[in-house]
């Protein structure tokens, strides 16, 4: 089969599409919600209420239109896949191709503070010599690749088309690799499908498999928490409410709630915005880790290009795939990275790691939570830089 080709495109709206959500917006019906102002029985009303009147008056989605369409946007069929992807080239002497992989309830846009910096370090004063060809794809059924009608994309499926995506259509036979969230699910997916063409595997959260690709914790306990990871197992047990009903929707009956989200932008805001604070280094207030401009584009990427019913299906299709086959050596034999973000959902045992991974660098962030690329993009990028650097 010939060698699928990629097309540019620029991301752009119809007006109707805009006045549609404006619309939406101002007819929302309030539902009660007596005594929850510390968000106890999930969203409140009084922080949406203020957040929807932005969403409606004050945010401009042409300019983040613009923003993102600094970047050179492009497209392609894989599989019967469509695939939408940001392709960025390094500026320096010997730039490693490097894939990075974003989560849900993410957009490629969380990403967007690596890019720059990664292809063109000497733009803020770094080394060029550290320079990457950037590739931030959307997942598939996520934002710009869609529409998505094929069934059975779960993270192994996808990380064969990335791999597709580096190989066959960019043309790189070896890269790096990067994902937090799903996105490092996808990540490891691939180096455990193969790593010979890895350079290195760089993830913000490690999972030990068990069984199925679950997308859970997989099986760990407190007795694996070792020295500087104390505490991390209450803390996670502290959190488990919220993940809890996360999952049970998402991987037994994601469709149901779809519809919701698919008619009501308030209900979209409700349901992804309880997460962006749950999961994040906040403290409870959610635009000190994100600008209200941010949360307002990415709940419009999901509801203008209508992908929040085919995103929440990557974790059906991802808990329903086959288990993969034990591995006969080191779980990830491509050097391995781990960069812990300190509040996020999961933190699992360094120990694992070790015992997994060919683990070359473990760096406990000093901050940051679940949404490490937008919370804290410039230490994830110079985590990158110095992980790779004896890898070129």
């Amino acid at each position: 089969m010939p060698t699928p080709k990629p097309e540019r495109f620029v991301v752009g709206f119809p007006e109707a599409a805009i006045s549609d959500l404006k619309d939406r917006l101002a007819r929302t019906r309030w539902p009660i919600d007596a005594g929850n102002a510390g968000w106890r029985y999930g969203t409140s009303r009084e922080y949406l209420e203020t957040f929807v009147d932005y969403w409606l008056k004050d945010y401009d989605w042409r300019a983040a239109e613009a923003a993102i369409n600094r970047f050179d946007h492009y497209r392609v069929q894989l599989d019967g896949v469509p695939i939408h992807f940001i392709h960025m080239r390094g500026r320096g002497p010997r730039p490693v191709p490097l894939i990075l992989s974003h989560g849900w309830p993410w957009t490629f846009w969380d990403l967007a503070g690596l890019i720059e910096p990664l292809a063109d370090p000497g733009s803020d004063g770094a080394d060029p010599a550290d320079a990457f060809d950037v590739v931030v794809p959307s997942l598939p059924g996520f934002g710009f690749s869609s529409p998505l009608a094929k069934v059975g994309i779960g993270a192994s499926a996808t990380a064969r088309l990335w791999r597709q995506l580096m190989h066959d259509v960019l043309g790189y036979p070896r890269f790096g690799a990067q994902g937090g969230d799903f996105g490092a699910i996808i990540t490891q997916q691939m180096a455990q499908q193969r790593s010979d063409d890895l350079i290195g595997v760089h993830l913000n959260r490690y999972k030990r498999p068990s069984g199925p690709h679950s997308v859970g914790t997989g099986a760990v306990t407190a007795e694996d928490y070792g020295p500087g990871e104390e505490g991390e197992w209450e803390r996670q047990q502290a959190s488990l409410p919220l993940g809890v009903s996360h999952l049970a929707v998402h991987t037994h009956d994601p469709q149901s709630l779809a519809y919701g989200m698919h008619d009501s932008p308030a209900a979209l805001a409700a349901w992804m915005l309880e997460r962006r604070r749950a999961w994040s280094d906040c403290g409870g207030d959610i635009e000190r880790a994100f600008s209200r401009e941010f949360l307002a584009t990415t709940l419009s990427i999901y509801w203008l290009t209508e992908t929040f019913a085919t995103s929440v299906r990557l974790y059906w299709e991802t808990a329903h795939e086959p288990p993969a086959p034990p591995p006969t050596g080191k779980v990830i034999a491509a050097p391995t990275a781990i960069g812990v973000l300190p509040r996020d959902v999961i933190v699992m045992p360094r120990r694992h790691a070790e015992e997994d991974t060919d683990l070359r660098r473990w760096t406990k962030y000093p901050r940051g939570g679940h949404f490490g690329p937008a919370e804290v993009p410039e230490l994830i990028v110079e985590d990158l830089r110095e992980f790779f650097r004896p890898l070129r």
